[in-house]
């Protein structure tokens, strides 16, 4: 087993560091390690001017993103959990888990017909950018504020406040919100970290101004290794890093009380 354990973790991190070793050699071509040191690719993904777009696109579509994840998500998680009946509940489920199945190529090609019809003229827009990756990421939301709403036993919650004289709007901002803020932080995290490394669905449906950080990444790959390498290890930092983040909320979240119940 510690055999198994300790190759799997050679073949996980090996292309990882081989690409951090790669982004700091000057040369890299037919050998095993890259030859001599240098720190300037990261100068030149820094000072790209297609690169720096391509960030700051991926960070806009991402906070985007996550703002109407929540608008959206949490009514509606809210929703399917009170719902009152078990088969709506799993209807729902498997509604809302159905972009899991499908994969972002089909559900791109969907887009291409629709916003590029005479009628909705918006393919390679900002906005139909960030409806694709809302799309995609909402299924993750859902999953994590339903699952744990039930975990956190959040309808005896409302029972308890309820009694009390409290009425839905005082109920949904008093104990609802309040209860789901960590479940919604790590959702949200999770949400951050598939938009800013999607790819497949960007590739097809971004415009050439609003073309995400991944879809720029790929065009790097034809040019320098270094500069590839670079610019690949500063989207694997911002994918560890919310991945990081989403591993520390969810553990907080743990420790509340109701969350092992």
């Amino acid at each position: 087993m510690a055999l198994v354990t300790a190759l799997y973790l050679i073949y996980l991190f090996t292309p990882i560091v081989l690409l951090l070793i790669g982004s700091f050699g000057e040369n890299w071509f037919n050998t095993l390690l890259p030859n001599g040191f240098t720190a300037d690719w990261y100068r030149q993904v820094a000072t790209d001017g297609s690169f720096r777009r391509a960030f700051w696109t991926s960070l806009e579509v991402c906070l985007l993103t996550c703002g109407f994840g929540t608008l959206i998500g949490l009514p509606l998680a809210y929703a399917i959990y009170r719902a009152a009946s078990q088969k709506v509940r799993a209807a729902a489920r498997i509604v809302y888990l159905l972009p899991v199945a499908v994969p972002p190529l089909v559900l791109a090609f969907g887009f291409i017909l629709v916003f590029s019809s005479d009628e909705l003229p918006f393919l390679g827009s900002l906005w139909v950018l960030v409806g694709g990756h809302l799309v995609i990421t909402l299924p993750y939301l859902l999953h994590t504020l339903i699952g744990d709403m039930r975990h956190l036993r959040l309808a005896d919650q409302e029972l308890a406040a309820e009694s009390l004289g409290a009425g839905f709007a005082q109920r949904f901002r008093d104990v609802v919100l309040p209860a789901l803020r960590h479940s919604l932080a790590s959702g949200l995290i999770t949400v951050a970290a598939l938009s800013i490394g999607e790819f497949q669905l960007s590739n097809l449906v971004s415009g050439f101004l609003t073309r995400p950080y991944p879809v720029v990444l790929l065009q790097a790959f034809y040019g320098a290794t270094g500069f590839a390498c670079a610019a690949t290890v500063v989207l694997l930092v911002l994918a560890l890093t919310a991945s990081g983040l989403s591993a520390l909320t969810a553990r907080s979240t743990q420790g509340l009380p109701g969350a092992a119940a």
